[in-house]
């Protein structure tokens, strides 16, 4: 098995007296997608602000590429992680091209991603669509040619078909850049067409994980109802 870019072993993380993420282990492989999925309130964006620094960690490590992860984001950026969060994060003001630039990889490459830019470069961010935006801020975070992608929430209110293009994009930097993707994803049956494994959170720890194509998504369903506490009758 090929070793691991990002390895996590008994994370434990929270805000406070209130504990987020309790003892969460997972790894993630050069070129392979790992969806993360659970209900709200399950743990699953906590785990990867910890992961990256944001969130402190109260115990736990991570390993990144065999050594251990710098506790900070600037510095984990620095060291080849991009992380695309929940909350778009364009500057408004600027426009396309200058939020480009304020990535660490070139607009050229941004543009191989995603050509579609090419027609608002001079726009500024605030101008577009939130598909748009999203697209934007995926099209920055790979051109820097990161090792690893954490990415959170990436089809949060968006169409159908621009869901399906940025999954679609980071599948293909996974097969052809070896890009390691750990995704956080609502929208289960979507995730599991372009991952390879998944883990299920419930109350911050891992209740299930398991091969994105075995199947076709019924174990993790099984799991899922069952975290919330919903049994299937068997008719």
């Amino acid at each position: 098995m090929t070793a691991p870019v990002l390895e996590v072993a008994g994370l434990c993380a929270g805000y406070g007296s209130l504990t987020a993420v309790s003892g969460v282990s997972l790894c993630v492989a050069p070129g392979e997608v790992v969806a993360l999925f659970g209900p709200n309130g399950a743990g699953k964006t906590s785990t990867l602000l910890a992961t990256v620094g944001v969130l402190p960690r109260n115990a736990g490590r991570v390993h990144w590429n065999g050594v251990p992860a710098p506790k900070s984001l600037h510095t984990f950026t620095r060291a080849g992680l991009a992380f695309v969060p929940e909350q778009r994060s364009t500057i408004s003001s600027l426009s396309v091209l200058d939020n480009l630039r304020l990535g660490r990889g070139t607009v050229e490459l941004a543009l191989e991603y995603f050509p579609e830019l090419a027609d608002h470069l001079h726009r500024p961010a605030g101008l577009l669509s939130g598909g748009q935006q999203q697209i934007l801020m995926l099209a920055r975070a790979l051109a820097g040619r990161p090792r690893i992608l954490l990415v959170d929430e990436l089809s949060m209110g968006l169409a159908p078909l621009v869901v399906e293009r940025l999954l679609g994009v980071v599948r293909r930097a996974a097969e052809e850049d070896g890009l390691g993707v750990l995704l956080v994803e609502q929208q289960m049956r979507r995730a599991l067409s372009v991952a390879d494994r998944w883990y299920l959170l419930s109350h911050g720890k891992v209740a299930a994980q398991g091969d994105a194509h075995e199947s076709g998504g019924a174990v993790l369903e099984e799991a899922y109802l069952e975290s919330m506490g919903i049994t299937q009758s068997v008719a």
